[in-house]
C-alpha cells in the first residue's frame, strides 16, 4: 500500500515545497509595508492608548486588521494588474492638478512621520546615554547608505530581517504577566466613549495602523519587485500575513502599557518614557526589549517613509523611480529620498522642537487624510479599463466603502467634540 501511494505522496510533497519556495521568493512588500507602520509614532500612539485608557482600545484592532487586509489587498492587486504605482494611476485617471495638491499634503504628512522616526531613534538611544547629536546623524547616514548603495533585492532582505525584531514587543508583553481572562473580556465586550480624548486616541490608533503612505509604498514596491498578475495569489497571502502580524505587535504594546502603566496611574508622553517606566513594573529586561524595539522600528521606518515619498512624488510627476536604478538614471528619486532624510533628521536636531506633538498628531492627520486616499483607490480599482476582470466584487466594495464612512465619522466626531469641550 505504501509503495503504491509513495509516488503520489512524493509528488504532493514536491509540489508543496515548490509552492512554499515560490511564496517565500515573492513575499516582502506586504509584510514590510505593514510592519514598518509600527514605527516610532505608532509605538508612541499605542503606548499612550494603553497607558491612558487601559485595555479599552484593544478591541479596535480586530476591525482595523480586517480593514487593513482589504485596503492593502486592493493596492497589491492594482500593482500586479496595472504594473503602475498608485500615484501614477491617480495622475492618469484624475489629472495633474488634483495629483499636485494631493502630493503637497502627502509630502507634509510623510515629513511629519519621518521626523517622528528620527525622534524615535534619538529617544531610544538617550535611554542608554547617547545624545541625539550623535545618534541622529549616524542613523541618517546609515539609512541613506542602505538605500543608495543597494538594489531592491538587497534592501528587501534587510527590511525583512528588521521585521523579525518586532518579536521583542511580544516577548515583553508576556513578561508583563497579563491576566488573559481580563484581556478576553476587554476584546469581546468592547467599550466606546463619546468624548474628545477617547475619539482622538481612537482616530490616532486607526491613523497609525492604516496610514496613507502605506498604500503608495505597497503598490510601488509590488511594481518595483516586478510582480505580475500571475503572482497575485502569493501577493495576497503576503498582504494578509503582514496585516495580521502588525496588529499582533500593536496588541502587545497596548496590552503591556495597559496592565502596567495604567493601573499605576503613570502618565507618559512618549514610547521612550514608557520603556523607562516599565522597568520597575515589568522588569528591566522587558524595559530593554521595549526600548530595543523602538530603535529597530525607528531605523526601519526612517528608511521606508522617505522611500515612500520618493516613489510617490516621482510617479506623480512622471520621473524615473525604483531601487534597481542607479543615481544617474533616477536623480529625482534619490534626491527626494535624501531631502526627506536631511529635513527629518535636521529638524530633530533643532532645540525645543515639540516632538511629542509632531509624533502623535501626525498619526491623527494620517487618519483624517486616509478616507480621501481610499476614495481614489476605490474609483481606480473599479475601473475596468485599468483592472479588467480584477475589479472589486460587491462584498469587497461594501466593506471598503463602510471603512471610508467610519473614518469620516471618526474624523468629524473628533473635531466636533474638541470644539464642544
Amino acid at each position: 500500500m505504501s509503495e503504491k501511494f509513495s509516488p503520489t505522496l512524493k509528488h504532493l510533497s514536491h509540489r508543496w515545497f515548490r509552492k512554499a519556495g515560490l511564496l517565500f521568493a515573492l513575499i516582502g512588500p506586504g509584510i514590510i509595508t505593514s510592519n514598518v507602520d509600527n514605527d516610532a509614532g505608532g509605538i508612541t500612539t499605542y503606548s499612550l492608548a494603553g497607558a491612558q485608557f487601559g485595555l479599552a482600545l484593544l478591541w479596535t484592532l480586530i476591525p482595523i486588521t480586517l480593514a487593513l487586509i482589504i485596503i492593502q489587498e486592493m493596492c497589491a492587486r492594482m500593482g500586479v494588474v496595472s504594473g503602475k504605482g498608485l500615484a501614477d494611476l491617480i495622475r492618469e485617471r484624475f489629472g495633474a492638478r488634483i495629483t499636485f495638491y494631493l502630493m503637497i499634503v502627502l509630502f507634509l504628512t510623510n515629513l511629519g512621520n519621518t521626523i517622528s522616526e528620527f525622534a524615535g531613534v534619538a529617544a531610544s538611544l538617550e535611554i542608554v546615554g547617547i545624545t541625539k547629536y550623535l545618534s541622529v546623524p549616524v542613523a541618517a547616514v546609515f539609512v541613506w547608505w542602505l538605500i543608495v548603495k543597494g538594489n531592491y533585492k538587497s534592501v528587501e532582505k534587510a527590511f525583512l530581517v528588521a521585521c523579525l525584531f518586532y518579536l521583542s514587543y511580544i516577548i515583553s508583553g508576556f513578561m508583563g504577566k497579563p491576566d488573559w481572562g481580563q484581556i478576553k473580556t476587554a476584546v469581546i465586550n468592547p467599550s466606546l466613549r463619546f468624548d474628545a480624548p477617547f475619539l482622538t486616541m481612537t482616530l490616532g490608533v486607526v491613523g497609525t495602523t492604516i496610514a496613507p503612505w502605506m498604500q503608495f509604498y505597497l503598490q510601488s514596491s509590488v511594481v518595483d519587485k516586478g510582480l505580475k498578475s500571475e503572482d497575485y495569489q502569493y501577493t495576497r497571502m503576503d498582504v494578509i500575513l503582514g496585516s495580521i502580524t502588525v496588529n499582533v505587535v500593536a496588541f502587545f504594546i497596548i496590552l503591556l502599557c495597559a496592565i502596567t502603566l495604567f493601573p499605576a496611574g503613570i502618565r507618559i508622553e512618549s514610547a521612550s518614557e514608557a520603556a523607562l517606566a516599565l522597568a520597575p513594573l515589568a522588569g528591566k529586561y522587558a524595559s530593554w526589549l521595549f526600548a530595543f524595539g523602538l530603535l529597530n522600528a525607528s531605523l526601519f521606518a526612517a528608511s521606508i517613509l522617505p522611500l515612500s515619498a520618493a516613489y510617490t512624488m516621482c510617479e506623480a510627476f512622471g520621473w524615473e523611480s525604483g531601487l534597481n536604478h542607479k543615481f544617474a538614471e533616477a536623480p529625482q528619486f534619490y534626491g527626494l529620498y535624501a531631502l526627506m532624510i536631511i529635513l527629518g533628521a535636521g529638524i530633530i536636531l533643532l532645540p525645543n522642537v515639540p516632538l511629542i506633538s509632531i509624533m502623535f498628531y501626525s498619526q491623527v492627520l494620517n487618519g483624517m487624510l486616509l478616507p480621501f486616499i481610499l476614495i481614489f483607490m476605490l474609483l481606480l480599482i473599479n475601473d475596468r479599463r485599468i483592472m479588467g476582470n480584477y475589479v472589486n466584487g460587491p462584498v469587497m466594495n461594501i466593506v471598503a466603502w463602510l471603512t471610508v464612512i467610519v473614518l469620516v465619522l471618526l474624523s468629524g466626531a473628533m473635531v466636533f467634540f474638541s470644539l464642544v469641550w
